[in-house]
């Protein structure tokens, strides 16, 4: 009898005018987002794949093993899965390419055999991760806290204000733009 799969299925559930509350973890849950090169990266993929996409940043927090993002479709055929694809694709080739470069021993961690001819570098775990549609304005705020409040509850850094990978700078302190992170939108009329 096979075994059954252990990799839970997400369902996108793509209306429009829904915010998405995303998470989606690095390989193994690895920590490989400690690195201000890959964040870089990271935010610069977040950017292009909003643009590209259709969809408007309404927060972020980048975890050193996962990332969370809030996201409000702009367009009427922006659909998730090529929203997060738009992300991870071009930005895992990235890192392996640097990896490649400086010889980097993490990258025999990070490639894994599929069958015994075929092998792939895994930057992030498989599957889609977390999505859960959003449609009032109070549990918007909610999830912005949320998000905001990780590095904190994880014992990162004792306040908000001190982790400079998340979006707080932008409703907090929006005068000091920091540099090497995604773009966030201002939230679409009628919200």
């Amino acid at each position: 009898m096979p075994s059954p799969s252990h990799r839970k299925l997400v369902k996108h559930i793509d209306n429009p005018g829904h915010a998405h509350e995303l998470t989606f973890s690095c390989y193994r849950r690895f920590p490989l987002l400690q690195n201000d090169t890959y964040r870089k990266l990271l935010s610069d993929s977040i950017d292009n794949a909003t643009t590209g996409q259709g969809f408007l940043l309404l927060a972020y927090v980048y975890m050193p093993e996962h990332v969370h993002l809030l996201v409000i479709p702009n367009r009427i055929d922006a659909t998730i899965s090529p929203f997060l694809s738009a992300i991870k694709r071009p930005f895992s080739y990235r890192v392996k390419q640097l990896m490649q470069l400086h010889d980097d021993p993490l990258l025999g961690r990070l490639t894994i055999t599929e069958r015994p001819s075929k092998s792939s570098f895994r930057f992030w775990q498989e599957g889609s991760g977390y999505d859960r549609n959003i449609t009032d304005p109070d549990t918007l705020h909610s999830v912005i806290n949320y998000i905001h409040a990780n590095p904190v509850r994880r014992g990162l850094v004792p306040r908000e204000s001190e982790w400079h990978w998340s979006s707080w700078h932008h409703y907090h302190d929006p005068g000091n733009r920091k540099e090497n992170l995604p773009t966030v939108h201002d939230w679409p009329i009628g919200w």
